[in-house]
């Protein structure tokens, strides 16, 4: 006969127990019944945010429905437990009914907690926590956008943590502007260093986020509803909402009236084995207290989960500690900290690399002897994390400090073989020799069979890079061909995406998923999508249902910037530009009070445009000659020009004349990164063509064309493709190049990665251009022809379009309503965005119209702040 065993709780650890018992429990020894308070099944918590772009709470659900399914597993949905009675071996749920159990397992998580707060009762305060809770946060703000067209909300959390960051992301992505406050001097403190913090917090202030460290909040007031935070320092903001992210606390509730035992700070006390001092009893998850803590983490409650299962079954298995390192993604920022983060071990060495422009801080904790890894924080770039968290407590084998270099530059180590015991998931407690042998012993041949096969990557899902990478190894090792799909919705790579498009004609995304791919897309399929469209000429990239896949700035065809409004930026070709164009750009900065300045690119940028401002802008650029930069796409941004032959003594080519024939040529032409191209007309190199995609140097015989050059984060110096060409030979091999790099790059890949990863290289893609090796030059020649003749310009096409016209409109709900709320200060003759510091001193105002905002405390005049 069966036994039963019920379990209380419905999260994420509590399923994870039910799959793994009925994994395990071949013979069918247990029978399970899940009280779920939530009315639905368990779902993701980690990635809660979401809901707020797909609001379908059923794609957060975890696992496969077929679980819920099994004969021998009962879910009770909404079955809120109010009793344990373990002398009688039942549990007593709302609404009355009786369940036996030969086994219970508590796995009731915790509850957001809200400090005493004055004010915090009032209509507008939140926690996040749930999927009710971001449901009913989400309806709140929506209603008081409604209510107030004219102005953004004003959002506040309590809490600078994990959850309070996630929580300020969802009220960016509400559209709300969002405050984080942070009683403690940085932001996560529990996971980052003072480093790490000054990193993180530039980062998300960098995205539009005000944030307060060392900041104590002492009141919310307000008459029916929130209105305004006071903190201990006497200052105060005004706000509409404030969601708590101030940590969880167990619920333990059940365990205290049933007479067992909780710790001193809560959590009910278990043992190793998982189990209270009942033995029918056991605590898995964020309400037990095991070795002395509780472990507010998934990957622990994981742990728990499958230790529980093994006492059960009859094992032996025990809780030997957990994982408390975490990486993710905040508000589009990598975050990682792992093993001794903060140095505490005795003799502990630090390896700092920091970059303050490019807001990266990475820091590795090493051995007294400088060999072995003992912990590490990473901020800005987390790459080297999946690399990095298996080899703690081991040698390096390797200078530490070349693991901190940018990914990919000269210096970086190459990931050695892992030892088959080095952890590779920690949520799920997988190991190097587990995906390996889910590949040799278990005929894995793709990522979701890994995934399938081992529980690696399914959870926080840090892990897969170093999944994929080691089942990729293996596969190799046995000659298998391994597969580079693009993501889990297709197959295939972008290259074979790309000619299934081409081949077939296929217009839209729905046409391509639904006879190519599988599911609904995602962020990395869909706006791979709509580049190969856009590449291939398929319409304006704001057509139908090409505006909704696209990337971020491409939905607007314009860069948003640090405040939520926007640039502008012109083609000017070659950069060159006549004093009327110079002077019609001036008047247009003059007349919407934007901020100039020349780029790095030889154009002009004008920065402080809002939404609802950019189609008059674009008319009278378009009426003066001027259209798209397309400073938003992954295009063609510029082709960069020295004065050449024109002017410069030294030049021996019309460098000028060139780029600006070669800008006309390629403008508008999408591909799976930005391209920028430099020439130069002799070799002085003044327009620095070797750090382009492609750069063309002028000699006495012709053009020497270099391919494979970009600046950023990893410069990479071009490398020659073929010398002394004519212009026309030029042109014929730039289009060759553009177009083979467009079909057969993978997604966001620079030309310089290109190079690097196709096979063969420099040499193929040589012959393939110059010697026609593949017998594609004629496709390649045709298709650039077909770009260069269908080109419209995308400003223009708004314009004459009203149903692409109607999307440039400030607020959803107002297309006539003005955002008050941007506020900016004069600086050297120009406006920038305001900063709680110039809010703070009593420097005078502006709005986005340019007048003054009334404040108390002293002034100063417009252009005198400094």
């Amino acid at each position: 006969m069966s036994k039963l065993c019920v379990v209380v709780g419905g999260g994420m650890v509590a399923h994870r127990f039910v799959e793994a018992l009925r994994s395990r429990d071949e013979a069918g020894e247990w029978r399970v019944t899940v009280l779920a308070e939530e009315p639905r099944p368990p779902y993701d918590r980690v990635a809660l945010t979401s809901y707020f772009e797909n609001r379908d709470p059923e794609l957060l659900n975890l696992g496969e429905a077929h679980l819920w399914q099994d004969p021998n597993v009962k879910l009770r949905r909404g079955a809120k437990v109010i009793s344990v009675d373990p002398a009688a071996h039942t549990v007593i749920t709302e609404n009355g009914m009786s369940h036996a159990y030969d086994s219970l397992v508590l796995a009731t998580g915790s509850y957001a907690f809200m400090p005493p707060v004055p004010g915090r009762e009032l209509p507008g305060c939140f926690v996040y926590r749930t999927i009710d809770d971001v449901a009913a946060l989400r309806g709140y703000v929506e209603t008081l956008q409604e209510r107030n067209p004219k102005r953004r909300i004003r959002g506040a959390v309590i809490g600078g943590g994990l959850l309070g960051l996630e929580a300020a992301g969802a009220l960016k992505k509400l559209g709300a502007d969002a405050t984080v406050v942070e009683f403690a001097p940085r932001l996560m403190p529990l996971q980052v260093d003072d480093g790490g913090g000054e990193s993180l917090k530039r980062l998300i202030e960098a995205m539009g986020v005000d944030v307060r460290v060392g900041t104590a909040t002492s009141a919310i007031k307000g008459r029916i509803a929130v209105e305004k935070m006071v903190f201990n320092d006497g200052t105060s903001i005004d706000v509409d909402v404030v969601i708590f992210a101030t940590g969880v606390r167990p619920r333990d509730e059940l365990a205290r009236d049933a007479g067992l035992e909780v710790g001193e700070r809560g959590g009910i006390v278990v043992d190793d084995t998982c189990r209270t001092a009942d033995p029918d009893i056991y605590a898995i998850g964020e309400v037990a207290c095991i070795q002395g803590r509780v472990w507010g983490l998934v990957g622990p409650g994981y742990t728990m989960a499958e230790v529980a299962v093994d006492q059960m079954l009859g094992g032996s298995g025990t809780f030997t500690g957990g994982d408390l390192s975490t990486k993710l993604k905040l508000l589009g920022v990598d975050v990682a900290s792992f093993g001794d983060a903060f140095g505490t071990t005795d003799g502990a060495l630090s390896v700092v690399y920091t970059d303050p422009i490019a807001g990266v801080y990475k820091k590795l904790v090493l051995s007294d002897d400088a060999r072995t890894l003992l912990g590490g924080i990473l901020v800005g770039d987390a790459s080297a994390y999946a690399g990095l968290r298996p080899l703690l407590g081991r040698p390096l084998g390797v200078d530490p400090a070349a693991y901190l270099v940018p990914a990919g530059a000269e210096g970086a180590p190459v990931q050695g073989e892992l030892p088959d015991d080095a952890p590779v998931c920690s949520c799920n407690n997988v190991t190097a020799g587990a995906i390996r042998c889910s590949v040799t012993e278990g005929g894995c041949t793709d990522l979701a069979g890994v995934k399938a096969c081992t529980k690696a990557g399914t959870s926080c899902g840090s892990c897969l890079p170093l999944v994929r990478k080691l089942m990729v190894a293996e596969l190799e090792k046995s000659g298998t061909v391994v597969s580079n799909a693009l993501c889990e919705h297709f197959e295939l790579s972008r290259a074979q995406l790309f000619d299934v498009v081409r081949i077939t004609g296929l217009t839209t995304f729905s046409e391509i998923i639904g006879r190519h791919g599988r599911g609904r897309g995602c962020d990395i399929c869909k706006p791979v999508v709509a580049s190969i469209l856009a590449s291939l000429g398929n319409g304006h990239i704001l057509a139908g249902e090409q505006a909704a896949i696209q990337d971020t700035n491409d939905h607007v065809l314009a860069n948003i910037q640090k405040d939520g409004t926007y640039s502008v930026v012109p083609r000017v070709p070659g950069g060159e530009i006549t004093p009327d164009g110079l002077i019609v750009i001036g008047q247009i900065a003059r007349d919407f009070g934007l901020y100039t300045k020349i780029t790095g690119g030889q154009r002009i940028d004008m920065f402080g445009a809002r939404i609802d401002q950019l189609p008059d802008i674009w008319r009278r650029l378009v009426d003066a000659g001027f259209e798209s930069g397309h400073a938003y796409g992954k295009a063609l941004r510029t082709v960069k020009s020295c004065v050449g032959s024109t002017w410069c003594r030294y030049g021996v080519q019309d460098s000028v004349g060139l780029a600006i024939d070669l800008e006309l040529r390629y403008r508008g032409l999408r591909s799976p990164h930005k391209l920028k191209l430099g020439v130069s007309g002799c070799a002085r190199e003044c327009a620095e063509a070797r750090g382009k995609d492609v750069g063309i140097i002028a000699t006495d015989k012709g053009w020497n064309v270099y391919v494979g050059g970009n600046g950023g984060f990893t410069p990479r110096h071009a490398v020659l493709l073929a010398e002394d060409l004519s212009a026309e030979e030029l042109v014929r091999t730039i289009d060759r190049f553009l177009m083979y790099y467009v079909r057969t790059a993978d997604r966001l890949q620079r030309t310089a990665v290109w190079l690097e990863s196709i096979e063969g290289g420099l040499d193929h893609v040589r012959k393939v251009i110059m010697e026609d090796s593949l017998g594609i030059a004629a496709d390649l020649d045709a298709a650039m022809a077909g770009h260069v003749d269908g080109y419209r310009d995308e400003w223009r096409d708004v314009l004459e379009d009203p149903v692409k016209l109607a999307r440039f409109a400030g607020f959803v709900n107002a297309a006539d309503a003005v955002d008050d709320n941007l506020q900016y200060v004069g600086e050297r003759g120009q406006v920038r965005p305001a900063t709680d510091a110039d809010r703070e001193s009593g420097v005078e105002l502006i709005d986005s119209e340019r007048r003054p905002v009334l404040v108390a405390g002293p002034t100063i005049p417009i252009g005198g702040a400094r």
